[in-house]
């Protein structure tokens, strides 16, 4: 179905209740565990608000666009994990509101149309389904207590998971994709199991404190930033890194860091150009679905 033809539909869901809105309770709690808590729909079965909102703005279509083509790109690269993992963006114009995927899609089933947008309530005010719960307190939480993190991406990506479950600090700034990171890193030591709750969503905001990158203690990673290219790029050269680490670790040979203040400049020099960097590689990634034929864009 085209982006043009659910827009109609998300206009007529805009009018109607948040009650209305938010699927009914079920016994599915893959990913989750068996925990009470473990579903959306179980938390919210009583909440209601009425919304009258414009969701159809071409920034908001267009954010939609660009959230779908680095779900798609992260599968074809490896980066998802079944039908868990989770992409959000803080929706344009709306400090209040973020898109999300739905519970239930793999990424290389995500599609701009089928992007959930909820509030910091729990409440889904458009879109079909519902979010993971962990995607919802992880992700809400951290928008709410880190302003600056417009998206998050959450995965559990291979190489950059691997490093979350060694000991010391993850990245060794020993090549130079990595050292794009430098100072812009932590680590949180604590692992509480499954983000079920609003604490553990605090909790993991706080542990990220002013970093841009978050290593998750035998988890995963998070990846915030002010646009969703500049996400994208640093999830991307965040797995590189910790895959070109790995390959060296792995060689039984010493790996040498560069010098702390060759650190720091050279994460300089590629910060200067990141925005713009990170917004031609975006481009690039929906240029290339495109010519496949991917359906990421409807």
């Amino acid at each position: 179905m085209s982006l043009g033809l659910r827009l109609e539909e998300r206009r007529q869901l805009a009018t109607l209740s948040t009650a209305q809105l938010v699927p009914p309770p079920n016994n599915n709690t893959r990913c989750h565990g068996n925990r009470e808590r473990s579903l959306m729909a179980h938390q919210l079965e009583n909440a209601q608000r009425s919304t009258q909102i414009d969701l159809d703005s071409d920034a908001i279509v267009e954010a939609r666009r660009d959230l779908a083509a680095c779900f798609r790109m992260a599968a074809s690269l490896g980066m998802g994990e079944g039908i868990c993992n989770h992409f959000s963006a803080v929706v344009p114009g709306r400090d209040d509101l973020f898109l999300v995927n739905p519970y239930g899609l793999s990424f290389d089933e995500v599609t701009a149309s089928s992007l959930l947008i909820c509030d910091f309530e729990g409440h889904v005010v458009a879109g079909d389904g519902m979010p993971e719960a962990t995607a919802f307190f992880i992700h809400a939480r951290l928008h709410l207590g880190k302003p600056s993190a417009r998206v998050a991406f959450h995965t559990h990506m291979p190489n950059a998971t691997a490093l979350t479950m060694t000991a010391g600090e993850p990245l060794l700034w020993a090549g130079q994709t990595a050292l794009k990171f430098y100072d812009r890193t932590a680590v949180d030591e604590t692992y509480n199991g499954l983000a079920l709750d609003a604490d553990e969503g605090d909790r993991i905001a706080q542990a990220m404190g002013e970093a841009d990158i978050l290593f998750m203690r035998h988890h995963g990673v998070m990846v915030t930033a002010p646009t969703i290219a500049e996400a994208w790029d640093d999830l991307y050269y965040l797995e590189r890194a910790a895959e070109v680490q790995l390959k060296a670790m792995s060689s039984g040979r010493e790996v040498i860091p560069v010098t702390r203040a060759l650190a720091e400049r050279t994460a300089a020099q590629i910060r200067a150009e990141d925005a713009e960097s990170a917004r031609l590689h975006l481009a690039s990634v929906r240029r290339r679905l495109a010519k496949t034929g991917s359906d990421f864009a409807s």
